[in-house]
């Protein structure tokens, strides 16, 4: 933006610096030059005359001495204030130097401000925090557009292969082709679609109503009851009314997620899945555990990046597309609620949604 030029702060810290003094100044010689005039200068004879003008005296005696110590004042003030004014102005030239780098695309850079606390250092502070977060921002936007333009292009390199092989051999089976068409293009409408839906969390684009996250929970678990019956694995749903705020569907979202999740990435038989509500003081959660492998600590750190998968699952028809612990993540995010990831002891994971409780009303 460009802008008229100005005085600089410093100039002006400068300026305010010494017109208070000289002001201070004034004031001071003020009230000792009525002093003197009440004490000393203020003389009669024995007949109640004056014996000089005191006023005369006064500006004879007095006024060259407060003269100069307005000049010395004045000059004081002015050097001082600029030195003065330069060390309290040193922080904000590092802070605008560091916002100067990253406004060019460097966001490594920080400030790291020495010293005590104080607003500048608590800017400062402020500041690196939020180059931090733009940095693992920025480099998560990366990985993710790499991996998403990788998966997009996987099923469409793989839709013009099967394409070109039907050109080429026209004995070959059409129907065979159709239907490997037709399972590719599905994976591919659902990554979009997972697409979609993560970046409508990540916006926070939708509207906030009371939601029960166990209502929430035993709907999901009925949608996924006939996959579960399939895997052979085992759900079992308890839990308290949780009220919270949020979107109904994004929130539904997540729960199925959740519980999906948790079934495909299970035991090859015998698997059992654990889906909890529960209220606390303030907050409401949504706990999922699983049978499983036995996960490491720092997999599971991972497993909220988009397109990470972990251990192989049970079914290749339910490979999935990668983003759903990251939608739960955003759509946790969006909802200003924490997503704890654990590995049980015994093998399979434990996934815990908190959110903010919806306020119950006033009796």
């Amino acid at each position: 933006m460009d802008r008229a030029p100005g005085m600089s702060a410093r100039l002006k810290l400068t300026l305010s610096y010494a017109g208070f003094l000289m002001l201070a100044g004034v004031l001071l010689l003020a009230a000792v030059g009525v002093f003197l005039l009440r004490q000393g200068w203020l003389q009669t004879n024995e007949a109640g005359a004056w014996k000089s003008n005191p006023v005369i005296d006064f500006v004879r005696g007095f006024a060259p001495t407060a003269a100069a110590v307005m000049v010395f004042l004045l000059v004081f003030g002015l050097l001082g204030g600029w030195v003065l004014s330069g060390r309290m102005l040193a922080p904000l030239a590092r802070i605008t130097s560091a916002t100067r780098t990253a406004a060019k695309g460097s966001l490594s850079h920080r400030i790291r401000m020495p010293g005590r606390q104080d607003e500048f250092r608590e800017l400062a502070d402020a500041f690196d925090a939020m180059l931090a977060r733009l940095e693992e921002h920025v480099a998560a936007q990366r990985r993710f557009a790499a991996n998403a333009s990788h998966e997009l292009r996987t099923p469409l390199a793989i839709s013009k292969s099967l394409v070109e092989v039907a050109r080429s051999d026209p004995s070959h089976d059409t129907g065979e082709v159709l239907d490997r068409l037709q399972v590719v293009n599905a994976r591919a409408i659902d990554l979009t679609e997972a697409l979609l839906l993560l970046s409508r969390a990540d916006q926070r684009s939708f509207t906030r109503e009371q939601v029960d996250l166990s209502l929430m929970a035993e709907e999901a678990t009925e949608t996924l009851l006939p996959l579960a019956e399939k895997n052979g694995v085992t759900i079992e749903t308890r839990g308290d009314i949780t009220p919270t705020n949020g979107s109904p569907a994004l929130l539904l979202q997540l729960t199925t997620n959740l519980v999906h999740n948790a079934i495909v990435h299970n035991l090859s038989a015998q698997g059992r899945v654990w889906v909890t509500t529960s209220a606390h003081c303030g907050t409401v959660r949504l706990t999922v555990e699983n049978t499983g492998e036995m996960l490491t600590p720092h997999l599971v750190s991972t497993l909220t990046e988009p397109f990470q998968r972990g251990v192989e699952r049970i079914h290749a028809d339910q490979a999935g597309v990668g983003l759903g612990l990251a939608i739960v993540a955003t759509i946790t995010r969006a909802h200003d609620g924490a997503l704890t990831l654990t590995p049980r002891d015994t093998g399979g994971l434990r996934i815990t949604v908190e959110l903010p409780a919806h306020p119950s009303p006033r009796s």
